[in-house]
């Protein structure tokens, strides 16, 4: 029995169960994890609403032009739909212990919850407007176990509730294991486009979006309108400047709107990023100094 359920279960172990592992065991850890890191104040409020106020600028900038780029329908959904998802959690995270230690591990968390949030909504309505319900695929943001453990953490954080300290180290590892299997993840999707079939048109137009409109809008937004310590605007703009998020791939599937180019496009945003890495950090020593 043991032998055949050695066999089965590895035949049918893939990419979706680490995605499944990562979705329901792992994330909500680390969630809980970097949310009750640090006091609520008002940096930790108020940058995941900065975060949406620059990616709704963005959006309604494409509005405006996006029609008169795009004449297939498909290409249009996809550019309105994906292009402003950044992978805030995979790479965000991991990238802002990198450059900010782990006192960045709160606000990552908590901008990754918002960047959900505008990914359920405003994502899945561009997918869903014209093949099914739009109120049922936004239900199905409540089934995400890290929206429910975030607002657990935050209530934990809000009435200074202790963790225990003999269940921290748990919380802890857990979290650092969440971020391990979500690279990997990231690696594994990305193996699977082929460059041949690369739609180049729609891809350079949404990394114009995500590497070079947002950034820009971001800075302005920060700059201009916020008072926020140079680490956390450091932070903010980090997570806008991040290649898009592999779970369009998944809306694309659902929905049935050209996954293989969504998947395409994720890998043209990647390869745009590792080059503009170095400029963007560049970019925040200069303006968040």
């Amino acid at each position: 029995m043991g032998f055949f359920a050695k066999r089965t279960f590895k035949s049918q172990i893939d990419e979706k169960t680490l995605v499944l592992i990562s979705l329901y065991f792992f994330q909500p850890l680390l969630i809980v994890w970097g949310l009750t890191k640090a006091p609520i104040n008002y940096e930790f409020v108020l940058s995941p609403l900065f975060f949406l106020l620059s990616m709704f600028v963005s959006l309604f900038i494409m509005l405006i032009y996006s029609k008169a780029i795009f004449k297939d329908k498909s290409d249009n959904t996809i550019f309105l739909a994906t292009a402003l998802i950044g992978n805030t959690g995979n790479l965000g995270i991991p990238l802002g212990i990198a450059l900010f230690g782990v006192e960045s591990v709160p606000y990552t968390s908590i901008i990754n919850i918002a960047n959900i949030f505008f990914m359920y909504t405003i994502s899945v309505y561009f997918f869903a407007r014209e093949k099914f319900a739009f109120l049922e695929s936004v239900k199905a943001i409540f089934r995400i176990p890290v929206i429910w453990f975030a607002v657990f953490a935050l209530l934990l954080n809000y009435y200074e509730i202790p963790i225990n300290k003999h269940i921290y180290p748990a919380l802890e590892m857990g979290a650092y294991t969440s971020l391990v299997i979500q690279l990997f993840i990231f690696g594994v999707y990305l193996y699977s486009v082929e460059v041949k079939t690369m739609p180049w048109r729609l891809s350079l137009h949404i990394s114009f979006v995500k590497h070079i409109l947002l950034p820009i809008i971001a800075i302005i937004i920060i700059v201009n309108f916020t008072s926020f310590s140079p680490m956390v605007a450091g932070i903010l703009f980090m997570e806008l400047f991040m290649p898009l998020a592999v779970n369009n791939v998944n809306f694309s599937v659902l929905y049935n709107v050209k996954p293989t180019a969504v998947a395409a496009t994720i890998l043209v945003s990647s390869v745009i990023f590792v080059l503009l890495l170095y400029f963007y950090i560049e970019i925040m020593n200069m303006f968040f100094n």
